[in-house]
């Protein structure tokens, strides 16, 4: 069974793999501080003063990881699939994690700045949970990479850049009435890091690509080096021709995508052709 639980896992996209751990953590956290540890969360949510924050740097992402109830996580969860399956069409696992943990950073400092440089707007003694600012950096990534594209709203259909505009203008609606108006802060960060990477990657450049190099530094010094054999010298005669041919299809892949994004962005994913939302699809998969 549990061969077959890993094997269920590990064909899920990263979006759908975040989901699940979103989940585990939700009933397994919620059942230690109900039966064990009382508080036990405090250690990973994000708190209000910046010297509490200093003994729990760790805060800073854990807190994405926890929810206030059943509804709160639902939410962030189905907003997460949807807007993640549309990223996921698009680029690749690693770029939806840079756009999602950059989003959660960004939104939990300026919670963390707001609070402390506005000490009376938020209330006293509270925290910041949720994958909220995570969930919004990849959906105004998408609604801005893609403002044409429509999605169903149950009865109609809505232009996706109608659909960041309504998020975002009810957040700062909400922020003077009071109602979590830290949450609401953190939200309009992540909103902030999808805006500005999806405009970015417009001009050729990956704000996250820095990001993505420490997170794989961080993990191979985890890992530790592995043990190496004796040095081999090993010669390999090149094949020019083999490299060039290998290069120019790579090239000819890549301006066949930048044709198809450009496409979409001006007139909407539905605007494509079957053969060219396979190629985009498999082009995501890394296939």
């Amino acid at each position: 069974m549990a061969t077959g639980l890993r094997y269920q896992y590990a064909r899920l996209s990263v979006s759908e793999k975040l989901i699940v751990v979103n989940i585990l953590v939700f009933i397994v956290l919620g059942l230690v501080t109900a039966l064990i540890s009382p508080g036990l969360d405090n250690w990973f949510a994000l708190p209000t003063d910046f010297f509490d924050f200093l003994s729990q740097p760790w805060s800073i992402v854990t807190y994405s990881f926890l929810h206030g109830g059943i509804f709160h996580i639902l939410w962030n969860m189905y907003i997460l699939y949807v807007a993640g399956r549309i990223l996921l069409n698009l680029f690749d696992g690693k770029r939806f994690l840079n756009v999602y943990f950059l989003g959660v950073i960004l939104g939990g400092l300026l919670f963390l700045l707001s609070y402390n440089i506005f000490p009376k707007l938020l209330p006293i003694n509270t925290s910041l949970i949720g994958a909220s600012a995570g969930v919004m950096a990849v959906l105004i990534f998408v609604c801005t990479y893609m403002p044409n594209q429509e999605v169903r709203l149950i009865f109609f259909n809505v232009k996706l850049w109608h659909v960041g505009v309504f998020v975002v203008l009810m957040d700062l609606i909400m922020i003077p009435l009071g109602s979590n108006s830290g949450g609401r802060i953190a939200h309009l960060g992540g909103a902030l890091l999808g805006y500005i990477y999806a405009r970015q990657l417009f001009q050729g450049r990956d704000i996250g690509s820095g990001f993505a190099n420490f997170v794989d530094v961080t993990i191979n010094i985890f890992k530790g080096k592995e043990k190496k054999g004796p040095l081999k010298t090993v010669y390999k005669k090149q094949n020019s021709a083999a490299s060039s041919k290998a290069n120019y299809k790579k090239g000819s892949h890549q301006k066949k995508i930048d044709a198809i994004l450009d496409k979409i962005s001006k007139s909407g994913y539905e605007s494509l052709s079957q053969s060219e939302k396979d190629f985009l699809f498999k082009a995501g998969k890394g296939n």
